[in-house]
């Protein structure tokens, strides 16, 4: 590098330092001027270059160019003078004229930087890749959209042949042909799949520059065009499925508004898709509260929601559910059943119940409810009486589910895949009874069928037979199944053959056998008959911890009778079940929590204290004053001691709700005129 001694540090001298410093393509050793304060001094100082008043002392052959920046000829005919032959003296003129060209070269290098800068910012922020070879076929332009398509850096292919770096490419038929090409698909390397538009580069004077390729990647635009075309024909699809739907179909947007019905919402509702589609979702409903509302505000699917739609307010049954696509709501959608259609296959379906029951059990011992200590002994004991042949005898208070354990142990035998017959003996009269328990011959009696007829226990051969309420067989009753249960044999009603059979007996009651033994009322025999596995199943007064499971289950059972979707008990309403007696045990339970479910309002959920019939203790001295007496007086008619007992309960549970008719008429579980009948009747007035 060339050593520079700078004599004059004036404006011009100034200049000249610091165009020759920046460029740094010579080293400053000293600067001189006779003013110790002349700029050109100072940023020399400040640049750490020698500085001085006389150049004479510096001048050696050490110095390869001074430069006379004083413009005195006098000084410069000293310099040229004095100078070493190694040494050479440049004019300041000369030197100003130099320093002009440097700067105007690095105006146009700034220039050129600007300019390839914004065409380099160009290339690469553009979404189409681009390459540019010369007629040698080399790449010299390959901006960053090149990069990420192909794989290839910048560094890693400029300079390069373009067959090396992308083998499929068509660039050079351009150099020959000179011809554009539009819109080629060209699949790379890589795999990718490219839309490419190829033209050559050629100048004014029709010389061939070179070419260039500008491509776009389609392989996404492909697989979302091929997404699309599926969701067209699931969407026509789902379309064909919902129009052609016998279930009314309805759905919503995430803001209630109508998005879409299918015909049979029109034809069960008798509104049309004008008045729907972007209506407010309840614009349906003449009776009732929207379920859609609902939906979307509680984020939760509503099932068997009773409501009337339309102008002619049909009775329905709707389901609804969200509609959730990325854990955003975008809507719901709503199934509606015309609920007399239900109605009507209910009451097939309770007909064919009502025939299959007769023949088959339905319970098991995982339908009985109830983590207590008494009810776990009583299933215990069901459970193992179900392995054994022998009698069992439930017994318990009315409503404690006496029935549910015979189903129970039926299914627990080994004859569970048999016959399971139900008989209640105080709903058949004694005239028929017999012949219903043991059947009957031809000509038996006036109407007997042609042939005879099998009985209950002829049914029930190789199974079981139930029979509840036991306690009330007459004493001739009583008698005849002393001999089944003996000789496990049965003569049919006007015949004289016995017929042998294998029927396991599970016999309930709720009445105190043992008393009725002391009155005579009931054969000892059979008592130690029957009483051979005796089962006691306790009241729900004396295992209420299982009430809240029991409630779960029973409005489980009502939601599904009802219709309605209620979701349990609030804590107030529990705390009055937790204080009640039950005298009517778990049968009590479940109607009133029915009776609470039919008052609610379609957007109750919970059942509270204020849904409940009045729970007081005198509902259970009803109870009492209905057992007070299990004997009746001798000679008395049961006619008029019945009508004398209704006439004590109803002037107790007057006095007990302080003659209030209507809570008395509640609390009886009657109507408010057939309780001004009955105080017309027994002359009951306050």
């Amino acid at each position: 590098m060339q050593r520079v001694m700078l004599v004059g540090a004036g404006i011009g001298g100034t200049a000249l330092l610091r165009m020759i410093y920046e460029t740094q393509k010579m080293e400053v050793i000293a600067v001189v001027d006779i003013n110790e304060n002349a700029p050109g001094i100072t940023y020399a100082r400040n640049l750490g270059i020698l500085t001085s008043k006389d150049w004479k002392p510096l001048m050696s052959d050490q110095i390869d160019i001074v430069i006379e920046a004083t413009g005195s000829e006098d000084v410069l005919q000293s310099l040229l003078t004095l100078r070493s032959s190694k040494t050479v003296i440049i004019p300041g003129a000369v030197a100003h004229i130099i320093t002009d060209l440097i700067e105007e070269k690095q105006s146009l290098i700034t220039r050129l930087r600007e300019e390839t800068y914004k065409h380099d910012t160009i290339f690469n922020s553009t979404n189409d890749g681009m390459i540019f070879i010369d007629t040698e076929e080399t790449i010299l332009l390959f901006n960053k959209t090149a990069e990420q398509i192909t794989g290839k850096s910048k560094n890693e292919v400029l300079g390069r042949k373009i067959q090396e770096i992308v083998p499929s490419s068509k660039l050079p038929s351009i150099l020959e042909t000179r011809e554009a090409e539009y819109n080629q698909e060209q699949i790379l390397e890589n795999g990718l799949k490219i839309i490419s538009t190829r033209m050559p580069i050629i100048d004014d004077t029709g010389h061939l520059l070179g070419a260039l390729s500008l491509f776009k990647d389609i392989t996404e635009v492909v697989q979302l065009a091929e997404e699309i075309t599926n969701l067209k024909e699931i969407q026509t699809m789902l379309q064909a499925i919902i129009q052609s739907s016998d279930e009314a179909i309805s759905v919503v947007d995430e803001e209630g508004r109508g998005l879409l019905i299918n015909p049979a919402y029109t034809r069960m509702t008798g509104l049309t898709e004008d008045q729907v589609i972007g209506k407010p979702a309840d614009i349906d409903i003449s009776e009732g509260d929207s379920m859609h509302v609902r939906v979307l505000q509680t984020r939760r699917p509503v099932r068997g929601a009773r409501m009337k739609v339309g102008p002619h307010k049909r009775e329905v049954l709707v389901n609804v559910a969200p509609i959730i696509v990325d854990s955003i709501l975008k809507g719901s959608v709503g199934v509606i059943h015309d609920v007399s259609e239900i109605q009507t296959l209910t009451a097939e379906l309770n007909r064919a119940r009502q025939i299959i029951r007769t023949l088959e059990a339905k319970y098991s011992f995982a339908d009985i409810i109830g983590g207590s200590e008494e009810m776990q002994v009583a299933v215990e004991q069901a459970k193992l009486g179900a392995k054994t042949p022998a009698t069992v005898l439930l017994r318990g208070e009315s409503g404690t589910g006496k029935e549910l354990f015979a189903h129970a142990i039926h299914n627990g035998s080994d004859r569970k895949y048999n016959k399971f017959i139900r008989v209640n003996c105080a709903a058949i009269s004694e005239n028929l009874l017999e012949s219903e328990l043991f059947g009957y011959e031809e000509g038996a009696f006036s109407g007997a069928k042609r042939g005879g007829k099998r009985g209950f226990f002829e049914e029930a051969n190789n199974g079981s037979i139930f029979l509840d309420e036991i306690g009330e067989l007459s004493a001739s009753m009583q008698a005849k199944l002393l001999r089944v249960l003996q000789e496990k044999e049965i003569v049919r009603v006007g015949g004289t053959k016995p017929l042998p059979i294998n029927v396991r007996v599970i016999a309930a009651t709720n009445v105190n056998i043992e008393k009725a033994m002391a009155l005579g009322s009931f054969r000892e025999d059979l008592y130690y008959r029957l009483n051979r596995y005796p089962i006691s199943i306790p009241p729900l007064r004396n295992r209420k911890g299982d009430i809240p499971s029991l409630c779960s289950h029973l409005i489980r059972k009502l939601n599904q009778d009802y219709g309605r979707n209620i979701s349990g008990v609030e804590q107030k309403a529990m705390e009055t079940f937790m204080k009640y007696e039950w005298p009517g045990n778990v049968r009590e339970l479940e109607n009133v929590l029915g009776r609470a479910i039919i008052f609610m309002n379609l957007s109750e959920t919970f059942i509270g204290a204020e849904h409940l019939p009045p729970l007081t203790e005198s509902r259970s001295k009803l109870h009492k004053a209905q057992a007070e007496a299990d004997i009746w007086p001798e000679g008395a008619a049961l006619a008029d001691l019945m009508e004398e007992q209704e006439a004590k309960i109803i002037r107790a549970a007057l006095e007990n709700n302080g003659y209030n008719r209507t809570n008395t008429a509640k609390a009886l579980g009657i109507s408010l005129r057939s309780l001004y009948y009955k105080m017309e009747k027994y002359n009951i007035a306050k």
